[in-house]
């Protein structure tokens, strides 16, 4: 029996096949207003829209700052001093209300998906954002910046594809080191991640 046992333990090593437990990557949503939800600080310039201190999934510490109609997200206790403080998308996004997706293998947070908004060409000689995208940043402990991005009009399954770059990329990512990913179809036109998948 003994025998048998080892021989099944050597079988899962062998195949490639960890314990479910080893492997439990889920999810985990945090609904935030960050007019509603967030402490203020206001900028000190005309174009400088102030940063906000949040608390996303368990208490995790979140910062977005603005400015210049330009957005900016981190996360963890040095999230202002962390890469992701100095990424945002191009030309014009925000992120003032939505839902953090939060991924977490054996219940720990390791990537956060975000769907911002963003301007499209076809919008410049307008008020109007029309244009979403899904950023995925990857999470404390180590650096936070982003690690990729999905059209999220071009693609019916953005939810699932930047779920992927999540799991894939975002634990092993180096930053300031790796490209950030773009995956998936994107619109005509439109470049706001600066790269093509």
């Amino acid at each position: 029996m003994k025998r048998i046992a080892k021989y099944c333990s050597l079988l899962v090593v062998a195949s490639g096949f960890a314990p479910a437990a080893a492997q439990d990557i889920s999810s985990a949503y945090t609904k935030l207003d960050v007019r509603r939800d967030c402490k203020h600080r206001p900028g000190t310039a005309i174009e400088d829209y102030g940063e906000w201190r949040c608390k996303g999934h368990a208490g995790a510490p979140m910062w977005l700052g603005a400015g210049d109609q330009r957005m900016y997200v981190s996360f963890g206790a040095k999230a202002k001093d962390e890469p992701a403080a100095g990424q945002t998308l191009a030309p014009f996004n925000d992120f003032y209300k939505g839902v953090v997706e939060w991924r977490l293998s054996n219940g720990k947070p390791f990537a956060g998906i975000m769907r911002w908004n963003v301007k499209r060409a076809a919008d410049m000689e307008n008020r109007e954002i029309r244009g979403r995208a899904l950023v995925v940043t990857r999470l404390p402990p180590g650096a936070v910046c982003h690690v990729g991005y999905v059209d999220a009009l071009a693609n019916p399954n953005a939810n699932e594809l930047a779920r992927e770059i999540a799991d894939r990329r975002a634990r092993d990512f180096v930053c300031g080191v790796d490209t950030p990913v773009v995956l998936g179809k994107i619109t005509p036109g439109e470049d706001v991640f600066g790269a093509k998948p």
